[in-house]
């Protein structure tokens, strides 16, 4: 079964860990705490900050963010990382039998509930913000 990239984890992590953080985060810091390469951190840290999440001081200076805690939802890092085009998380088989009663229509019928399955985790996703994330973060980690 296929599962949404690691990408989307990753991020989270990194914004969390950059919020936590007294100090600029470099991307060798962040590799340390996600336990994967500096290059997949960059990486990510680059499709963030394209998405205007996260700023990054040039040589050694870090990433931080660009945004405030309360403004950046899950769904606002969903979409920064994620290549899921618009009402196209759910992929659907190539070429079913047309002459076949279920083949010629099963994709407009399973689509429309497909569709709705990605608006629902589109709705919660953007109910909770990166600020509930990290309280609840320092919460657990006694800070």
């Amino acid at each position: 079964m296929k599962k949404i990239s690691s990408r989307f984890s990753i991020a989270v992590h990194i914004l969390s860990l950059i919020a936590l953080s007294p100090s600029p985060c470099t991307s060798d810091f962040i590799a340390e705490s996600v336990q994967t390469n500096p290059v997949i951190i960059r990486r990510i840290i680059g499709k963030l900050k394209k998405a205007g999440l996260v700023q990054v001081r040039a040589g050694a200076g870090g990433a931080y963010l660009q945004k405030g805690l309360d403004e950046i939802t899950l769904l606002d890092v969903y979409r920064a990382v994620e290549v899921v085009e618009k009402d196209d998380l759910f992929n659907f088989h190539d070429h079913p039998n047309p002459k076949c009663p279920v083949g010629a229509n099963i994709e407009s019928v399973f689509r429309t509930k497909m569709l709705q399955a990605q608006a629902a985790l589109e709705h919660e996703l953007a109910q909770v913000t990166l600020q509930q994330l990290v309280n609840e973060l320092s919460e657990k980690s006694g800070s």
